[in-house]
């Protein structure tokens, strides 16, 4: 029985899991639900939410270059500082993540949904459905899966190229987006789209299954956020051209429906659906490898740090990550859920800038001012976003 999972995945690799990890229910989800809370400051809160998530990204980076081993920060806690700090990282992951990946499976299934007519109840069956397909497919090993999320990013990238060209050709002036805004709401809808870029994180939490981790993670990391941040900007200026916020506040997170005239319509559903369920593939990948971790250590039943004999899947781990995020799927919705998300990631990425301040100086490639300014805004995120959520 193998007792370390095996290195296989190259810069490449690594880069097309974060991006997989991302582009699907932040592009097509997390940008509609931000409309609806930022209005017009929707680009501000895209801003804010990228800078954030690069403070936070290089911190990661650190960490994975000084330790790189599958877990991420509930490995980080424990080497860089205490017991409980990596514990409370470890759950707070996986019911952040697992709520993203709830959220990408119920936006995959309403996207069906709107198409076919189904009911509520069978749009949780098709969530569940989908998750499980997923997890069957994980459990056949990372290797296999590689080509998937390849294929997978492309279709979501062209999905999202298509929708901005429709808007940059629209010729007729857009409806007033919205009534305006408080200031406080751009917070809000940063904290919103700061899950939408945190894919970046299934890059450090699989550290031991990457090759050359000192190089491969930093550089996979950095340049995944500069081309997440990019299309993200790209799709919110889209939605603001079409005059598509109104839309948003009526509980409607699909940015197809803002095309509804178009030819290219299918292809922006087709695209969404494709895409998030990338996000959900990659989200069993990487939180099934902190429950490996934390089974290991005992801080969850040991059984679920059973490797196969191959070495490429933990199959008890995939098995406990389904069956967690299938009940958030179940009793949840699409906003509840990302909001779930939301709040508990900011407070994993806290910790996360924490341990980074104690990496030592010969291994250290940030300077610290990084990860002090990037546990500030994760504060104030969370505080903030709960004072506008309020009002």
């Amino acid at each position: 029985m193998a007792k370390t999972l095996i290195r296989n995945v190259g810069l490449s690799g690594a880069l097309v899991i974060g991006l997989g990890s991302i582009l699907g229910t932040g592009a097509y989800v997390s940008v509609g639900l931000s409309a609806a809370v930022a209005g017009e400051y929707l680009l501000w809160a895209i801003l804010i939410a990228a800078v954030t998530a690069l403070l936070n990204g290089l911190s990661s980076a650190q960490l994975a270059s000084a330790h790189p081993v599958s877990g991420g920060t509930y490995e980080y806690g424990y080497q860089f500082l205490n017991p409980l700090s990596g514990i409370t990282a470890g759950a707070l992951f996986i019911i952040a993540k697992s709520a993203s990946a709830a959220t990408a499976a119920l936006a995959v299934a309403w996207y069906v949904g709107q198409q076919f007519g189904l009911s509520a109840v069978m749009v949780k069956a098709v969530a569940v459905a989908l998750l499980l397909a997923l997890t069957l497919f994980v459990l056949l090993g990372l290797r296999r899966t590689h080509w998937l999320n390849t294929l997978l990013v492309a279709i979501s990238i062209f999905g999202l190229v298509v929708f901005a060209t429709i808007a940059i050709q629209q010729t007729e002036p857009a409806a007033h987006v919205s009534q305006s805004r408080s200031p406080w709401s751009v917070f809000h809808a940063a904290a919103l789209m700061f899950v939408a870029f945190t894919g970046y994180g299934r890059i450090a939490t699989m550290g031991e299954e990457i090759t050359e981790p000192r190089r491969n993670i930093p550089r996979a990391i950095v340049t995944t956020l500069a081309v997440v941040t990019a299309l993200y900007i790209i799709v919110g200026w889209s939605i603001l051209s079409l005059g598509g916020i109104t839309a948003f506040e009526q509980n409607n997170f699909n940015i197809a429906n803002l095309v509804p005239e178009s030819p290219w319509q299918w292809l922006i559903i087709l695209a969404g659906v494709v895409a998030m369920s990338g996000v959900v593939l990659n989200l069993l990948l990487g939180v099934s490898r902190v429950v490996l971790a934390m089974g290991r250590r005992g801080d969850l039943p040991r059984g679920l740090a059973t490797l196969s004999a191959s070495g490429h899947s933990a199959p008890a781990a995939t098995w406990a990550t389904f069956v967690v995020m299938a009940l958030i799927a179940l009793f949840g919705g699409v906003e509840s859920a990302w909001t779930l998300s939301a709040l508990t990631v900011l407070i994993y990425y806290g910790i996360t800038n924490l341990a980074a301040l104690k990496v030592s100086t010969e291994k250290r490639f940030i300077p610290k001012w990084v990860s002090v300014l990037g546990l500030i805004l994760c504060c104030a995120l969370v505080i903030l976003a709960l004072v506008a959520s309020t009002r």
